[in-house]
């Protein structure tokens, strides 16, 4: 992957998500819209995906060295632990100022500044999903193509407001606290899906099924038993061991050349798989 060429993609995608998200947010509070306020709070949330693929590609650039033997992708990981509790603070501080809304009730202002700050902003999330996923397909980076999905459901999110700023003018202001809240909601989600899945890394969880490795294992007929399977790491760095039992008088180099098959074959049919270290022990 052209670490490069991504890293550009982001910082283009980055400023257009802030700018959408000032824009909703300034007009927002400006028309006293909350449903249009927490669209833009999301929006500002987006951004923090780019930071986080910003500090991914830098830290994965930076090679193996004596203090980090293992790589430097677990900077990744922490940055998206810290984003993952910042979404959930939004989503409160949205949520408490829906509840406050419903017992002191608010009639926001809509007017066709509304409706075109809203339209421009979905245009424009339009254009970054298209852009960002062809570049992620150009260069092979997963990261780019997976946020071009993000942000898909940002585009299904800004046209609920549209929607309720609608309903707004049709005389049915309660419909504004209610979509607010629903946001503060997809917010939250998002946030603890984003600590489930850095807690996993953190915790070293297994990344693969065990029977499964055992089972592409087993295929191979000089191998006798296959135990103690690990992997653990990221879904993009996945590092696997296990051991292997041959028989006694296999030579050193056969059963060398057995590793690397079995090695090669890990990595070709588990995407992720960066690593692979097969222990050799004699059959009993």
């Amino acid at each position: 992957m052209e670490f490069k060429a991504a890293r550009k993609v982001l910082i283009y995608t980055l400023f257009l998500n802030w700018a959408v998200a000032l824009a909703k947010l300034l007009y927002g509070v400006l028309t006293r819209s909350a449903s249009m306020t927490a669209d833009g709070m999301h929006s500002f949330a987006d951004g923090t995906n780019n930071i986080i693929g910003l500090v991914g590609f830098y830290v994965a650039e930076r090679p193996v060295d004596r203090t980090h033997p293992y790589g430097h992708e677990k900077y990744e990981t922490l940055t998206a632990l810290g984003i993952g509790g910042i979404l959930l603070f939004v989503a409160f501080d949205i949520m408490k100022d829906a509840i406050q809304r419903f017992n002191q009730p608010i009639a926001p202002v809509v007017n066709l500044g509304s409706f075109l700050v809203m339209i421009v902003t979905v245009g424009v999330n339009i254009f970054v999903m298209s852009y960002e996923q062809r570049e992620g397909k150009r260069i092979k980076s997963d990261f780019l193509v997976t946020d071009s999905y993000h942000t898909r459901s940002d585009i299904l999110v800004s046209c609920s407001v549209i929607v309720t700023l609608i309903a707004v003018k049709l005389g049915m202001p309660a419909l504004d606290t209610i979509v607010a809240g629903f946001i503060a909601l997809f917010i939250a989600y998002s946030g603890i899906e984003v600590l489930l899945k850095t807690s996993k890394v953190l915790s070293d969880a297994a990344m693969i099924d065990p029977e499964e490795l055992i089972k592409m294992v087993a295929e191979f007929k000089d191998v006798g038993i296959c135990h103690k399977v690990r992997s653990r790491g990221r879904e993009d760095n996945i590092s696997v061991d296990l051991h292997i039992h041959v028989r006694p008088s296999m030579r050193i180099d056969e059963a060398h050349k057995l590793s690397h098959e079995i090695e090669e074959k890990i990595m070709k049919e588990f995407a992720g798989v960066k690593e692979v270290i097969v222990h050799i022990e004699p059959s009993h």
